[in-house]
């Protein structure tokens, strides 16, 4: 249940009463509820009285930006930012329609010809509850290395969830990544785009949120789509048709898929971590 403080800094902020708060799913780090106000007004909020400072700070950040570029996806604004919660515009949830995934590969796609002059972002964040370093750089293989890879990998061998023989592996896994990765413009990514930060709704467009947005490569949006379940067909279909991809991505996927999977073996360890292990060895 939504905690009394939370209630009462909601109502104080927003100079409007609670009328009902109903549980929903918030994922595996925040809780979640819907708030009906005496004003008809629905809202979305999530909170977790252990945040890490600035975890919702720097998602309201990065939910601004993504409503700023010039797509079709709907992103759900932000109405009140704290540092244990945050309050965001309700959307409902609707089937979808024929077009709906076709439609939204297209609207990712514009998403991604949102560029910068360098990878990386002007502040740090996080990706679930761990920080993500944006340190700005020309490369993407070397963005990808330190400020991906590294900080994951370092984090899983000192707490021993990862084996120590894994440091030799992805240091020579780092010295193929520019024969690996297609030489592209830095695209502005969603950076947590599995099938449970996105839905459709009731009127057929695509909405996305919960971001751990950077400037990257745009294969990486497009590589996590793949975990978790993956995406339509013809989602691909419409993404291609926008923005079509370099030749052998799918012999990249898993490269690129590296860092969720690591961000996972830290957070939940279990088969992620031999996962991990396993495609450094493929690479290295």
């Amino acid at each position: 249940m939504l905690p009394d403080h939370i209630q009462e800094t909601i109502q104080e902020e927003l100079k409007a009463k609670i009328s009902q708060v109903n549980s929903v799913h918030g994922g595996d780090i925040n809780q979640a509820s819907k708030l009906s106000l005496d004003s008809d007004e629905t809202l979305f909020v999530k909170w977790n009285d252990s945040a890490p400072d600035s975890m919702f700070e720097t998602e309201a950040k990065g939910l601004e930006l993504l409503a700023s570029a010039d797509t079709d996806l709907q992103v759900p604004a932000v109405t009140l930012q704290k540092d244990s919660f945050l309050v965001l515009e309700w959307i409902d949830e609707g089937g979808g329609q024929q077009n709906s995934a076709f439609n939204f590969g297209a609207e990712l796609a514009k998403l991604h010809k949102n560029t910068s002059d360098s990878f990386g972002l002007d502040h740090d964040n996080f990706i679930g509850r761990l920080p993500q370093s944006n340190n700005k750089h020309s490369n993407w293989a070397d963005f990808f290395a330190i400020e991906r890879i590294e900080p994951q990998i370092k984090m899983g061998v000192e707490s021993d969830k990862l084996t120590r023989s894994v440091l030799r592996d992805v240091e020579k896994m780092y010295q193929k990544l520019g024969l690996i990765f297609p030489q592209e413009q830095p695209a502005l990514l969603h950076g947590d785009l599995w099938s449970g930060n996105y839905m459709f709704t009731q009127n057929g467009k695509a909405s996305i949120y919960d971001p751990a947005l950077y400037f990257g490569h745009r294969e990486m949006d497009l590589a996590m789509t793949r975990l978790f379940g993956g995406f339509p067909a013809n989602f691909y279909e419409g993404y291609n048709a926008e923005f079509p991809l370099e030749d052998g991505f799918d012999d990249r996927v898993n490269v690129y898929n590296l860092y969720p999977i690591l961000v996972h073996a830290n957070l939940f360890g279990g088969s992620y971590c031999r996962q991990a292990e396993n495609i450094i060895k493929r690479y290295a």
